[in-house]
């Protein structure tokens, strides 16, 4: 079997989707969605793995403000930039939440949020993956967990994946994270940031699971959310075809 992981020079949080069981006995194809953390940090090294791999549409998600401080490159495959969230919005729910100091409670309120409130964001963010050219799309944001991690959840519950399998692949980012956890936790200006970065560090499985549930429980399914957010039938069966094998 290949391996999810994808180890691209510069990033530290990359994989692929495929290889993943869906509920009708089928399996993600590999080269279809690449989800990972910030492109812009990968070297020479990393953009030739990258173009090697077949990949032919780069997702950013990204706030404008981040995509300003990156370094001047000129990148050799179409990059669409469909910022997902929205400034001071999102941190406005951020802020609102800062009493939960449980990682689980603290991931599902906050993604509940971003889901309600940003519902047509998600939607340009899943129809630019349904519309990409032939070859691979690889979604990212900064740190390839959260923006990232719930679009990924979207795509592989859209072509059938199991929740549980969703979960546990959003949880791997945890793990990709870890050995630079210490460095970025002692870094923070103050306290109350010190404790943000705590929370985001900590990736727990039950927490995606916790969401998409309470999703479907109030859309009937994904692909429903979806519907109701935006995105054309047609493109949620285009997501199907290029994430099934």
């Amino acid at each position: 079997m290949r391996a999810r992981t994808l180890r691209w020079d510069g990033c530290c949080n990359v994989r692929d989707l495929g290889g993943h069981a869906t509920e009708d006995g089928r399996s993600t194809r590999f080269g279809a969605v690449v989800r990972s953390d910030n492109v812009r940090l990968l070297s020479d090294e990393g953009w030739r793995q990258l173009v090697e791999y077949g990949v032919t549409r780069i997702l950013d998600l990204r706030f404008p403000a981040e995509l300003a401080n990156d370094p001047p490159s000129e990148i050799p495959i179409e990059v669409v930039h469909v910022p997902l969230l929205e400034d001071p919005i999102s941190v406005d729910i951020d802020r609102s939440l800062r009493d939960l100091k449980e990682p689980r409670a603290w991931r599902r309120a906050v993604y509940l949020a971003f889901l309600d409130r940003f519902a047509g964001n998600f939607a340009g963010a899943v129809t630019a993956v349904a519309r990409a050219p032939a070859g691979a799309v690889l979604v990212h944001c900064q740190g390839g967990v959260d923006r990232t991690g719930l679009v990924a959840a979207l795509l592989l519950r859209v072509a059938g994946v199991a929740i549980d399998t969703i979960a546990d692949d959003y949880a791997a980012s945890e793990a990709n994270w870890a050995p630079f956890r210490a460095e970025w936790i002692s870094e923070a200006k103050d306290d109350d940031e010190r404790e943000r970065r705590r929370l985001l560090s900590i990736m727990p499985a039950e927490a995606m699971r916790d969401v998409l549930l309470e999703l479907e429980g109030q859309h009937a399914s994904t692909p429903a959310y979806l519907a109701d957010a935006g995105v054309d039938n047609r493109d949620l069966e285009r997501i199907r075809q290029r994430l099934l094998a």
